[in-house]
């Protein structure tokens, strides 16, 4: 008897390390995610500046919620298209940024969250783990300087995601998606460049944004950085203009205080 227990035993440990987990192959095939309810969040607290209602995001924190459980529990999968990807890793980066700003809203900077730090692409409130995506712990500067920039490298995603600051480029009020994402691209390139806010730009003389200066070398493979920005500026821009940068506004996006 003993020992047709011990066999019945190894049966089914055979069993179980055979049987295939449904929900890896789930995660791990399945379709990329609709960003239906990101869209319907951007259109209605989005403004036409790129501001946020945050306080109108917080009414409705349990469908936002519902939203950003969508990306933790589909993560990109080899059989998604690239613009699939790419729509889904800039979609994660700007809903997790809203949702750092109501989990600790209000506040008038989103670096008065880690105050003592100073350089954007290692403060604190960037390289914090604060959601998952899969099993693994994430945070906004693995989605951007680990995947957006390395995995893609595509310069105009710089002017796609936003860190919730006036100086950032505008947080786009319709959520990306991968059957328009080049138009997408294209259009917050060409909005942020002509911006004269944000970039001031002379055929002469430039005064851009830091985003120009912190991730140079994304903009200057194969090209010069008046060729790139050349290619959207309304103003032609002569090839030995003076090029200067200007100070970082970090004060909040927030549509409540404009």
């Amino acid at each position: 008897m003993k020992s047709l227990i011990n066999i019945s035993v190894l049966f089914f440990l055979l069993a179980l390390i055979s049987w295939p987990n449904n929900s890896l192959i789930a995660v791990e095939n399945g379709p990329a995610p609709s960003h239906k309810i990101w869209d319907e969040l951007l259109k209605k607290y989005v403004n036409e500046e790129g501001f946020i209602d945050y306080k109108g995001i917080i009414s409705e924190q349990d469908k936002f919620e519902k939203y950003l459980d969508l990306l933790t529990n589909n993560a990109p999968s080899n059989n998604w298209s690239k613009n699939e990807k790419l729509a889904y890793w800039i979609n994660t980066y700007n809903a997790f940024t809203v949702k750092l700003i109501i989990d600790n809203y209000p506040l008038k900077n989103i670096k008065d969250l880690n105050p003592t730090l100073s350089i954007p692409t290692i403060h604190t409130v960037w390289t914090k783990d604060f959601f998952k995506i899969g099993e693994e712990d994430f945070n906004l500067d693995r989605v951007e300087h680990k995947i957006l920039r390395v995995e893609f490298e595509e310069p105009r995603i710089h002017f796609a995601i936003n860190c919730a600051s006036f100086s950032c480029p505008v947080l786009r009020p319709e959520a990306f998606k991968a059957e328009k994402i080049e138009m997408q691209l294209e259009e917050q390139t060409r909005a942020f460049i002509n911006d004269s806010q944000r970039n001031k730009i002379t055929k002469n003389k430039v005064e851009l944004s830091k985003i120009f200066s912190w991730f140079g070398g994304d903009f200057k493979k194969d090209q010069t950085l008046i060729q790139f920005l050349n290619k959207y500026s309304v103003v032609k821009i002569n090839d030995n203009a003076d090029i200067d940068f200007m100070d970082y506004q970090w004060s909040l996006n927030d549509a409540s205080k404009k």
